[in-house]
C-alpha cells in the first residue's frame, strides 16, 4: 500500500471512530485556551483540567491574569510540570495582550508565536481550534503514529507535520490533529502497540512483524 493510500485509508477509519472532535482541555474562550495549551506542555490534560478551573475562576482574562501575577499564578498551577516558567509566561503574555492587542489573543501565527513561552505548536493548536484556520500541531501521539503508519521519517516535529500537511487535505487537518490524538490514547499508546497490534497498524500492515521503533523529536 503506498503512503497516499495509507493516509486516505487512516483518514476515513478515524472520521468513522471520531465523528466529532471535542477539544480535550477545558476553556470559555480564546484566551483560557491558550492559557490551557501552553500549560499543557509536558503535562497530560487532565491534569491541566484539574488546575484550571481555580486559575480561570480567578483569572479569566488577560488583565485580571496580570493583576494576579506571577507569584500568585505559580501559587496555583504549581502542580504542573515546568509551573515556574509557565507562571512567567502567563504573566508575560497577559502584559503584551493588554498593551498590544487590547486584551484580545492575536489570530496570527507571527502574533501569537511573539508570546513569552507561545511556540509553534501551541500557536497551532490556537489558530486550528480557536480560530478555524487550518493547522496541523504535531504532538507525541502524532509524531510516533506518523512513523509507525509511514507516513513520516519522523526525523523531527517540524518534518512530521510537513509531510502530515502533504497527505492529507487542508480541510481535514483540524479534525485529524485531534482524531489522530485521541487514536494514540485509546488503541496506539507508546507501550500497547508496537506498530504491529491495534486495528488500523494491522490493517496498513497485515505482514509486519517486527515492531517499529519510534524516534522522539
Amino acid at each position: 500500500m503506498k503512503k497516499q493510500e495509507r493516509a486516505d485509508l487512516i483518514r476515513t477509519r478515524l472520521a468513522k471512530l471520531y465523528p466529532e472532535t471535542p477539544i480535550p482541555l477545558d476553556h470559555h474562550d480564546e484566551f483560557t485556551l491558550l492559557v490551557a495549551v501552553l500549560l499543557s506542555a509536558q503535562c497530560t490534560d487532565k491534569k491541566v483540567n484539574e488546575v484550571t478551573p481555580e486559575l480561570f475562576r480567578i483569572a479569566p482574562t488577560p488583565r485580571s491574569m496580570r493583576e494576579l501575577g506571577e507569584k500568585n499564578i505559580l501559587a496555583i498551577i504549581r502542580p504542573l510540570g515546568l509551573s515556574k516558567q509557565k507562571a512567567r509566561s502567563l504573566a508575560g503574555l497577559s502584559a503584551i495582550l493588554i498593551d498590544a492587542y487590547e486584551g484580545k489573543v492575536p489570530p496570527s501565527f507571527e502574533g501569537l508565536e511573539g508570546l513569552p513561552g507561545v511556540g509553534h505548536k501551541t500557536a497551532s493548536v490556537v489558530m486550528a481550534q480557536a480560530f478555524g484556520v487550518p493547522a496541523f500541531p504535531v504532538d507525541t501521539h502524532i509524531h510516533r503514529l506518523s512513523q509507525r503508519w509511514g507516513l513520516s521519517s519522523g526525523k523531527n516535529v517540524v518534518q512530521t507535520e510537513r509531510d502530515l500537511k502533504k497527505v492529507f487535505p487542508e480541510s481535514a487537518w483540524n479534525d485529524l490533529h485531534l482524531q489522530i490524538i485521541f487514536y494514540g490514547r485509546e488503541y496506539c499508546t507508546a507501550r500497547g502497540c508496537d506498530g504491529t497490534k491495534c486495528p488500523l497498524c494491522l490493517e496498513l500492515y497485515p505482514r509486519r512483524r517486527k515492531p517499529v521503533i519510534w524516534r522522539k523529536p
